[in-house]
């Protein structure tokens, strides 16, 4: 009889699979085929895994007479062999020629295929197990186990052998902590290397992060290193410390940052590497970090190793450069004072390494907000260095560069040979980005801010068109909103393309938008730059209709009434004193405004229409503000309406002669020039004895500085007429020295009655319409 053992292995879920093993030791062939012979021979399907199916027409499910039809696919070698087995106990084989291939193909068990995917390594050399699936490309349920078996052996593996390491390491840190303060260098040495190798490992890594005594021996044994290996060794441990916060906090606590500082100052570049790395880690993630290294003077040691010319040693220092100077403004002077923008500088145009280039353009970026720093980075060549990286494909480099110029472009305002960046700008003006867009616009809107020659090449290179579309895309962002405007107020202005600029902006149908800006709701910063711009593009006599269309006039009135309102408001409530809206004075968008007007009314049909919105009362009352520049665009406003006859008269009936005459001592040429244009046009229709008396109290203001002029008046005064001045050439200066009337090729005293003003009238149109 035999005697069978049945192991049973359950895996994961699968189907439990039976090993059958005989004990006896008889041949194996004899003992397959009695077995064979017995009721067993049919296959149960434990070994084959095999379907077994009822047939059709087989009786009820209780009766015995009943047939299977089992089907096993086994593999000999490379060729499969099919065995069927019937009812009654009568087994059939096709394919097999002998007992013993029948034996191996029972003896590759499922448990057998478990072992060869799980240990492998236990395997006869060239046995196999017996693949149980029909399609080669399909893995069975114990192949998909494989890889994870593997896996966890893996892992216990290892689990063994961490145990092991800790242990020898909890052993080895006392004894090591010991010899890392003998006092035989030799010793130190060795037991540094010692040391350097445990971190090697995780678990004794882990050991000595846990031992403060530990990391103190290495902090104090690299500070009194007495040769270049020790220093390489321990400054390799705290490295290696530093990957884990616990490490950060224990190297923070031993008083490690003053000795890695130190250790800046090395000869030795993997020295150097191992200490701006660890650095980089504790001012990363260990609160206090920075302080710490502040105060060890680490700047002072970092700035200098901006000289090296390893790229990726480079990336590091720059960026503990940027995290010891933002929000720091002694660590921007410090950096400052070491030459660090030149050198930051030169790495922006002398490298290509990507991560470097973006670091230092972060250092910039917080360098570029300090006063101080500013004008050195623009001098070192800043401007110029940045702009050439704005055409790369790194896209974070490219807005670290532009925000960075945009913080330094008001200090580059005289900056030479910025022609590249401008077109450059103006391209990226049509970009979809809003951060590139602000900062394009911004810098445009400082570098063409008193630059004529920016302001050439901005407007040839189309920046104007580029910039409408951008304000057209802008919509509510004022972000990109107020420089663009503030860009094309420099661009039409000031330059010998100025009057260019100001037609191109009517041509690209710029001017119904930039109306619209004034509109509600009201951000005062955008007020400010549009009014602006359009007193601008009021100057070019072709632009005046479409203003006029675009609604300009009633828009600044109704903006000139609410900010006179809110200035008034504010005087009552605070007796004085700025009003404030959005950083911006309530006051310069009354003078703005009052401005544009003037200009607009050059125009014939603009000044009838300014006239019948009821602004003169309002004009007139704005000639006692105490702001200097209200006071002399008020007077050059009515200056102009005082063209049309009704309009001089509702001037007079406002009661506009006192404040005007006040207004003829006036130490501002502009508002006395005014002032008397104003009194001389009102004054026409007048009795002779008021013209008299107007015209002395003219004479007397004007010329009571300059007696010799004084005396010029005299010898060509006409008895009942006025006299008033007409200057040519002098600019904005309505008053010439004596040295500039004797360059005159006019008459500088003009007799002015109706007579002598009609044939005169070309000159004093001229000089009322002077700019002051």
């Amino acid at each position: 009889m035999y005697h069978f053992t049945i192991a049973a292995v359950d895996i994961t879920g699968c189907s439990r699979c039976v090993l059958f093993s005989a004990v006896s030791e008889a041949d194996s062939v004899v003992k397959v085929a009695e077995w064979q012979q017995t009721y067993y021979a049919t296959d149960s399907g434990i070994q084959s895994g095999a379907t077994t199916v009822q047939d059709d027409e087989s009786s009820t499910e209780y009766s015995g007479n009943k047939k299977y039809t089992n089907s096993t696919t086994t593999s000999t070698g490379s060729v499969p062999v099919k065995a069927t087995v019937g009812g009654g106990g009568d087994s059939a084989f096709s394919g097999v020629d002998s007992p013993t291939d029948l034996e191996a193909q029972y003896s590759l068990t499922r448990a057998q295929r478990v072992r060869a995917a799980m240990f492998p390594e236990t395997l006869v050399e060239g046995e196999a197990a017996m693949p149980v699936q029909s399609d080669p490309s399909q893995q069975s349920n114990v192949q998909r186990l494989a890889e994870p078996s593997q896996l966890l052996k893996t892992a216990l593996v290892h689990l063994i052998n961490y145990q092991d390491d800790a242990e020898l390491a909890t052993r080895a840190v006392p004894e090591l902590t010991k010899l890392l303060g003998d006092e035989d260098p030799v010793v130190v040495n060795k037991a540094a290397m010692i040391v350097n190798q445990l971190t090697r490992k995780e678990a004794s890594l882990r050991v000595l992060v846990q031992s403060p005594a530990m990391v103190a021996a290495v902090v104090c044994a690299m500070t009194t290193a007495a040769d270049m290996e020790t220093a390489r060794c321990t400054a390799s441990v705290l490295h290696s410390l530093s990957h884990q916060r616990e490490g950060l906090l224990a190297i923070f606590k031993a008083g490690g940052i003053p000795a890695l500082v130190r250790m800046l100052s090395s000869p030795v570049e993997s020295v150097l590497f191992y200490g701006i790395t660890t650095l980089h880690n504790l001012l990363l993630h260990q609160e206090g970090a920075k302080m710490a290294v502040r105060l060890a003077d680490g700047l002072q040691r970092i700035v200098p190793l901006l000289k090296k010319s390893n790229p990726k040693f480079l990336a590091i220092t720059t960026d503990c450069l940027q995290l010891l100077s933002y929000g720091n403004q002694e660590s921007k002077l410090i950096i400052l004072a070491n030459g660090g923008p030149e050198c930051l500088v030169f790495i922006m145009r002398n490298y290509n390494y990507e991560k470097l280039l973006w670091t230092t353009s972060r250092v910039l970026k917080v360098l570029s907000v300090c006063p101080s720093n500013k004008p050195a980075i623009v001098e070192a060549g800043g401007m110029q260095a940045l702009g050439q990286h704005l055409t790369g494909s790194s896209q974070r480099l490219i807005q670290n560069c532009l925000w960075t110029l945009r913080n330094l472009s008001d200090a580059a305002t005289k900056q030479e040979g910025l022609d590249g960046l401008l077109q450059i700008l103006v391209t990226q003006l049509g970009s979809d980005d809003v951060n590139m867009l602000t900062c394009a616009t911004g810098i445009l809107s400082n570098l063409t801010c008193n630059n004529s020659r920016n302001k050439t090449l901005v407007t040839q290179y189309g920046g104007v068109e580029a910039l409408i579309h951008a304000v057209l895309r802008a919509g509510e962002k004022e972000d990109v909103a107020e420089p663009a405007v503030c860009a094309l107020r420099h661009l039409t202005s000031r330059h010998q393309d100025a009057e260019l600029a100001q037609n191109a902006v009517r041509l690209h149908y710029g001017i119904p938008a930039i109306v619209k800006l004034l509109g509600q709701p009201h951000y005062w910063p955008v007020v400010k730059a549009t009014v602006g711009l359009i007193r601008n593009l009021a100057l070019c006599p072709a632009n005046q209709a479409s203003l006029r269309e675009a609604g300009a006039i009633p828009r600044l009135v109704n903006l000139l009434l609410k900010a006179h309102q809110d200035t008034q408001r504010h005087c009552i409530q605070s007796l004085g004193g700025e009003q404030l809206k959005d950083g911006v004075r309530m006051e310069e968008i009354v003078e703005g405004c009052t401005g544009a007007l003037h200009i607009l009314a050059r125009d014939p049909i603009n000044r009838g229409e300014i006239s019948s919105m009821q602004t003169i009362p309002l004009f007139v009352q704005l000639l006692y503000s105490y702001v200097e520049n209200v006071k002399r665009v008020s007077a050059g406003v009515l200056c102009e309406l005082a063209l049309d006859k009704h309009s001089a008269e509702l001037i007079d009936a406002e009661g506009a002669s006192a404040p005007l005459m006040e207004l003829l001592h006036s130490n501002n040429e502009g508002i006395a020039t005014y002032a008397a244009a104003v009194l001389f046009r009102i004054s026409e229709d007048k009795s002779s004895d008021y013209r008299k008396r107007v015209s002395v109290e003219l004479t007397h203001s004007l010329f009571k500085h300059d007696p010799a002029a004084w005396e010029m008046v005299k010898k060509n005064y006409v008895c009942g007429c006025l006299c008033a001045f007409v200057c040519r050439g002098v600019g904005t200066k309505a008053i010439p020295t004596l040295k500039e009337k004797s360059k005159l090729k006019v008459p500088l005293f003009i007799p002015i009655d109706k007579f002598a003003l009609q044939k005169n009238d070309s000159i004093w149109h001229s000089f009322t319409n002077t700019r002051t």
